[in-house]
Formats: structure tokens, C-alpha cells, sequence
């Protein structure tokens, strides 16, 4: 027996290897699983690991899918989400995976191995710079060069990983410090001398923004995936500050299932591809409080013809994300707990005071928008629409504790658009990088995570053959993720925008040469369903729900539909486009904020 196995107690702390301080860590940080592929670099690792039985490790097939499985554990449970590979091409294959993590707030520590200290710039076997490779891809990283800090390095890591604005966070492991003696501090002994963000708001700023919300006759939540990273308590305290103001709400990408999303309150999602009402409110708005949003390219549209005529109240936890891309009003540096909480609070001692009736011709000009039905379309023939197939997944499967991601094209946005979410960390995107082949490792991540529950990846043809490798992994452990490949037999994204900036010239967008999805998930031990027409659809649904163990579904739709609404790059929200059929009723929008009939 080792000292990675005895309990805590029991541990002689003053012979601890390297390999052994970095499981101790790992357990008293509540880590209870690694994603991860090993190498020669890191063997000493994965010897402590066959050794102890505290944290399982679920082998992947490639390093880049064992970050997108730490995100989507991570993403599904607030916790933090361990990767461990090899040094050299093992440490660079993460890469895409870390700025994923960092674009989207995703808490991750990710254990690389390296060359010994005495080799490192001599371009030894495996060797890579990894600490310079993934300084700008990482919140921080470390090379850890001496046994003795060791300890102290792992528990910062998990400290600067999962405070204030989440991210990914690199430790850089010589194979002779894994090996070497190293004396072991527990994490009550180890505090970062310079890395406290704030959580308190500022009481003074909290009234500003509580005199300014009180005052509006136009006004709007917009909220991102900062209040879904604050998790169930911040959307709950959300939730209720909407109900007892009456107000609308929207939220981006990211943060769908913040706020319920059936609640007559919600505008749905906002952005390029968001609803009709939701962007025309932003536009007409007099007052926006944006909570845990970073006013992104695809939420604003041009900058100068976002939100013109508004105050703007923007609350996030990084300093660094207000006044960035949009000047606002108010700015409220807090954590989302303790921001909305203190909101809340200030509401009611004021709530008395504040009518209703002053909001009443905006919820009427909203709900003018609404009948827009900007989400509607034609489902014509047999053929599968690919909006038909993600909402008879939704029906299908809304009576179960389901979590669903995605891969990052058309069917990321129908999926957004089609499919209700109504609680926090439900849903599982790459928003930021928008990395094709995201999908199907995240939701490997949230079955380990949620065994019992219903995981769903909605993919594309082009998205899923980036990681479909990982279904070897899913079949070892197990893993009875639900696969549907909305196959269009192209890079849907991308024809759409050649279709409309690019005169049709689908120049490398057509995937020529596609494998039979159904005996390829076969090949790997899977199951492989197929619907070509509508009428095949609901039966291939609840049998692929109804079968155990990893499912991939091949749903052929049409292959020349678009994503609508649209606003194009570089537009205001005012110029969103609907479908071609509802062009012809598109009303001029004026800018006091009437529809001109």
C-alpha cells in the first residue's frame, strides 16, 4: 500500500512523491475525476493513479476531447474540471480545448507532463515550450520547478480556476518533480497573495442602478452565461427580481436556461440569430441591465447601433469586461450571488413606490413583435426539416431531467432557437471559439458527471467526424449519450454564408464523401439509427431514448435551409432579416419604437 491510498490521516507527508502530493491535492480539492491520455512524461502520474481509488480517470482517445469532457463536467456541476496529458504533442493538442475554456468562463485545471528540469530547452524528446504555448490561452499557468512547491501550486491553481471570472488554468509537471521527495500542504495552508476578486458589490452602485431600473419605461434583462456560471442560486434570486419587476428578459447564447425560458417574460434568445422581439427590444430599450454578459460581437451587432437611446447598467465579476466593447452607465463589479441578491433587496424596499402601468405600452409594443412568430416555418413534404427534428426531440424528452450539447454550426442555432430550456446548466455550447467538435466529448463529460440523467448531443455531419473517435470512449465507460447528426451533407454555416455574401460559390463547404453513420456506430459497438422523412422521425426518437448504451442517430434534413432570423455582420438589431416568406411583411421600424404600418 502507498501513501496515495491511505487516508488522509495516515499520510507521512514527509515522503510523499511529487505523483502522490498531486492526487492529495486532487482529493482535497473534491475531485472525483480526470479526463485524460497518457505518455511517457506523465507515467509516474498515472502509476499514483492505478494506486489509489478516489478518482476515476476516463481515457480518452484524444487530448483535445479530454479538455471538452472536463468542460462539460465542469459545466454541468459547477465544479472544477481536471485534464491530464503528456508533454509535447500531448500538452498542444489541448490548446483548443483551453481557449475554448477560456472564452466561455469554464473553470479547468489541466496537469501537462514535461521533459526534466535539467532537459528543458534542449529540445528533447516531447519537449515543448508548453507554459509559453498556453500563456494566451490560459487565465495562468505555471511550470513548477521545485518539490516544494508543489502543494502550494496545485491548490492556487484550483483557486484562480474556479474565482471570479472562471478559466482554465495550466500546470506544467517535469517528469523528476512527479518522482522526486515533496512535502505536502493541505489547502487551509495555502492562500494566492494576490488573486482576491471581489464578490460585494458596492452598496453606493447597487442604488444607482436600482433608481435607474425604478425610472424605466423601456426596459430589459440581458443576461449571459456569467449568471449560469454562479449557478442555481444566482438564476433563482435572477428569476424572482424579473417576476416582482414585470420586466422582459433575454438572454444570449451562453445563458440560456438562466431564466426559464417558457415564462411569458422571456423574449428568448438574443443576438445574430435571436428572436424579433428580443433584438427590437434591445434597440428600443430606455434602460438595460446586463448581468454576466460580455457584450459580444454576436449579441451587438455594430457597436454604434447597439441599444442607442439607452442607460446601460452592466454587473460582472471582471473588471476587465466593463466599458470594454460597450460604454455603459453603471458598472456593478460583484459577484452575480451577491449582485442580484442585493438588487433584490433594494427592489422591495422601493417596490411600493413603483407602478406598473408605466411599462404596460411596451409590454404591448413587445407582445406586436411577438406576433411576428419570428421562429416559424414551413415543414412541406416528407422531407425533415431540421427545425422539425429538434422539436420533436424537445417534446420527446421534456418530462426528463435532460442536459443537451452542441457542435457549432446551423444546428447549434436551431437547436438554441428550438429547444426550451428552463433550468441553469441544461445546456452545453461553445459560444466564444465556437470549436466544431465541442458536442460529443462535452456530453461524454456530463454523463460521468450525471449518470442517471437523459445527455443529448445535437451535431452536424461536418462537427461530428471532428471527435467521433470519442465514441470508443463512450462505449468503454459506458456512456449512453444520445447522438443526432443533423446531416445536410454540408458545412451548413458556411454554405449559408456563401449563399448570401458570396454569390453562391460553396467553394470546400460540400461534404463529398461522408460516412454511413449507421455502420460506423456500428464499427465502434454502437447503435446507429437513421430518419429520412418526417413520418420515420418520432419512432426513430423513442427508440434511440428507449435503447441502452451510446446511440448515434443519422437525421437526414433539407439541405438548403437557413437559420432565421439573421442579423448580418455588421448590422444594428433594427436591420434583423426574417425568413425569405416573411420579407415581403417586413415593417420599416421607426426610432421612437412603433411598427409603421
Amino acid at each position: 500500500m502507498t501513501a496515495a491510498t491511505l487516508a488522509p490521516a495516515a499520510v507521512d507527508t514527509q515522503s510523499m512523491t511529487g505523483s502522490q502530493v498531486v492526487l492529495r491535492a486532487l482529493v482535497e480539492q473534491g475531485v472525483d475525476t480526470i479526463f485524460g491520455y497518457p505518455g511517457g512524461a506523465v507515467l509516474p502520474l498515472y502509476d499514483a493513479i492505478f494506486q489509489q481509488d478516489k478518482i476515476r480517470h476516463v481515457l480518452v482517445r484524444h487530448e483535445q476531447a479530454a479538455v471538452h469532457a472536463a468542460e462539460g463536467y465542469a459545466r454541468s456541476t459547477g465544479k472544477v474540471g481536471v485534464v491530464l496529458v503528456t508533454s509535447g504533442p500531448g500538452a498542444t493538442n489541448t490548446v483548443t480545448g483551453l481557449t475554448d475554456a477560456l472564452m466561455d468562463s469554464v473553470p479547468i485545471v489541466c496537469l501537462t507532463g514535461q521533459v526534466p528540469t535539467h532537459m528543458i530547452g534542449n529540445d528533447a524528446f516531447q519537449e515543448a515550450d508548453t507554459v509559453g504555448i498556453t500563456r494566451p490561452c490560459t487565465k495562468h499557468n505555471y511550470l513548477v520547478k521545485r518539490p516544494e512547491d508543489l502543494a502550494r501550486v496545485m491548490h492556487e491553481a484550483f483557486h484562480v480556476a474556479r474565482s471570479g471570472r472562471p478559466g482554465p488554468v495550466v500546470i506544467d509537471l517535469p517528469k523528476n518533480i512527479q518522482m522526486g521527495k515533496a512535502v505536502y500542504q493541505g489547502k487551509d495552508e495555502v492562500r494566492h497573495r494576490s488573486y482576491h476578486p471581489r464578490r460585494e458589490p458596492d452598496a453606493e452602485r447597487i442604488e444607482q442602478a436600482i433608481e435607474m431600473i425604478a425610472r424605466a419605461e423601456r426596459p430589459v434583462f440581458y443576461v449571459g452565461g456569467g449568471l449560469v456560471n454562479a449557478g442555481h442560486e444566482a438564476c433563482a434570486l435572477l428569476t424572482e427580481l424579473v417576476h416582482e419587476t414585470g420586466y422582459p428578459i433575454t438572454q444570449t447564447l451562453m445563458g440560456l436556461g438562466a431564466y426559464p425560458g417558457s415564462d411569458p417574460q422571456s423574449l428568448g434568445m438574443l443576438g445574430m440569430h435571436g428572436t424579433y422581439e428580443a433584438n427590437l427590444a434591445m434597440y428600443h430599450c430606455d434602460v438595460m441591465v446586463c448581468i454576466g454578459a460580455r457584450f459580444d460581437d454576436r449579441v451587438t451587432g455594430r457597436l454604434d447601433g447597439f441599444s442607442p437611446g439607452s442607460k446601460k447598467i452592466h454587473i460582472d465579476i471582471d473588471p476587465s469586461s466593463i466599458n470594454k466593447n460597450i460604454a455603459v452607465d453603471v458598472s456593478v463589479v460583484a459577484d452575480a450571488v451577491e449582485a442580484v441578491g442585493a438588487l433584490l433587496a433594494a427592489w422591495r424596499r422601493r417596490s411600493n413606490s413603483v407602478s406598473r402601468d408605466k411599462v404596460a405600452p411596451w409590454w404591448g409594443q413587445i407582445e406586436e413583435w411577438r406576433k411576428k412568430d419570428s421562429l416559424r416555418f414551413r415543414q412541406d413534404g416528407a422531407g425533415i426539416k431540421p427545425q422539425t427534428a429538434i422539436r420533436r426531440l424537445y417534446e420527446a424528452t421534456r418530462e426528463s431531467d435532460v442536459y443537451v450539447t452542441t457542435d457549432v454550426g446551423q444546428h447549434q442555432m436551431w437547436a438554441a432557437q428550438h429547444f426550451t430550456f428552463e433550468k441553469p446548466m441544461r445546456w452545453l455550447t461553445s459560444g466564444g471559439l465556437g470549436t466544431m467538435g465541442y458536442g460529443f466529448p462535452a456530453a461524454l463529460g456530463v454523463q460521468m458527471a450525471h449518470p442517471d440523467a437523459t445527455v443529448l448531443c445535437i451535431s452536424g455531419d461536418a462537427s461530428w467526424v471532428m471527435n467521433m473517435q470519442e465514441m470508443s470512449t463512450a462505449i468503454q465507460y459506458r456512456l449512453p449519450v444520445k447522438t443526432f447528426i443533423l446531416n445536410n451533407s454540408y458545412m451548413g454555416m458556411v454554405r449559408q454564408w456563401q449563399d448570401f455574401f458570396h454569390g453562391q460559390r460553396h467553394a470546400s463547404s460540400y461534404m463529398e464523401s461522408l460516412p454511413d453513420f449507421v455502420k460506423l456506430a456500428e464499427a465502434f459497438g454502437a447503435t446507429g439509427l437513421r430518419a429520412t422523412t418526417v413520418e420515420e422521425l418520432d419512432q426513430v426518437i423513442a427508440t434511440a431514448l428507449a435503447t441502452d448504451g451510446p446511440v448515434l442517430v443519422d437525421v437526414v434534413v433539407d439541405r438548403e435551409e437557413n437559420v432565421y432570423p439573421m442579423i448580418p455582420g455588421g448590422a444594428a438589431h433594427n436591420e434583423i432579416k426574417l425568413s425569405p416568406e416573411d420579407e415581403g411583411q417586413h415593417e420599416a421600424i421607426s426610432e421612437e419604437g412603433m411598427v409603421l404600418v
